[in-house]
């Protein structure tokens, strides 16, 4: 299976909300550190869902050390705030400095990402792109600073949308400077230096937010890695009919009530355990006719913590995730 994981260095994990999306993004971040090597993970909602999964204080704008990964590797996040972002811009292209930051001051920088809605999600995935482009002298692996990048991205309503800079920026310039972030910016999400991944649950919703997220992206010329299958539980009966009378018998035997209200009532959970394991087998068939790479990752039943990650990130190692 690791000849199918896509040899990418920017990973983007999406996925509808509630489908665990940062947890996953932060055991795919301690997977491809691993054997020394350095991942940056990014996110660009303002949630300081990093900081909670990691267990660190809030982040500020500036790549921290947040886990070390198995084998000696690092991983690092960032938080990127995009008031920050654009001061970073202004100073690079227009060499503004303080400037920039009396502008801020004067909430002109609230202004511009309030007409301007697509200049934010440009300087957002600009942040990224340096990430991923970045190189350092002396560094192994041509150089780069990060083996590679892993983006906690909005969910799938809005993917596409996000990713999509090129199209949103050209109402806001036909040339210049943000012409030329965003196009460099669109070159890197649809080339093979990008991968993104789309998080689900066997439930209805989330399984149609999938089918309909790689769908868009596949419109938009990017590249779907993996669709990864989160907090599976293993089945706990075979396809065999269980009847009330062998209900009974095992209750007798463990030492338990088995009257007939008792054997009732445990027929009816079986059933809609039974019913519950129809709809995920049905919702795995609708995955798989998406044709693209499946991973699982366990329901943790305890929760999840630091500990936690290490253990998915194992799991997604023992299925194929290497650093490109």
């Amino acid at each position: 299976m690791s000849s199918d994981w896509p040899r990418a260095r920017l990973h983007v994990v999406t996925g509808k909300g509630g489908t665990g999306k940062t947890t996953v993004a932060g055991a795919l971040a301690l997977a491809l550190a691993a054997d020394g090597r350095r991942t940056l993970i990014v996110e660009v909602e303002g949630r300081q869902g990093l900081a909670q999964l990691f267990d660190t204080p809030p982040l500020p704008y500036a790549e921290r050390r947040v886990a070390v990964a198995p084998g000696g590797g690092e991983v690092r996040a960032l938080a990127v705030d995009a008031e920050e972002a654009l001061l970073d811009y202004l100073d690079m292209f227009y060499r503004l400095g303080t400037a920039g930051r009396a502008l801020k001051r004067l909430g002109a920088i609230d202004f511009a990402t309030t007409i301007a809605p697509g200049l934010r999600d440009v300087l957002l995935t600009g942040k990224v792109k340096e990430a991923v482009t970045r190189t350092e002298q002396g560094r192994r692996a041509r150089g780069r600073v990060y083996d590679a990048v892993v983006l906690d991205a909005p969910p799938t309503g809005r993917i596409a949308r996000f990713l999509n800079v090129t199209a949103e920026t050209a109402k806001l310039a036909k040339v210049g400077p943000i012409k030329t972030q965003s196009e460099g910016v669109a070159a890197i999400l649809r080339s093979p230096l990008t991968a993104v991944h789309v998080v689900t649950l066997l439930e209805e919703m989330p399984v149609q937010e999938t089918a309909d997220a790689t769908a868009e992206l596949a419109e938009l010329g990017m590249s779907v890695g993996a669709i990864i299958v989160n907090e599976t539980r293993p089945a706990l009966l075979d396809g065999g009919k269980v009847t009330q009378a062998e209900l009974r018998r095992g209750l007798t035997a463990a030492g338990l009530p088995a009257d007939r209200a008792t054997v009732a009532g445990l027929a009816a959970e079986v059933a809609e355990y039974r019913a519950r394991l129809d709809l995920e087998h049905r919702l795995r068939g609708e995955l798989d006719k998406l044709d693209r790479l499946m991973l699982e990752l366990p329901l943790l039943p305890e929760g999840i913590d630091v500990s936690a990650l290490y253990s998915l990130a194992e799991t997604l190692t023992k299925q194929g995730v290497v650093t490109a």
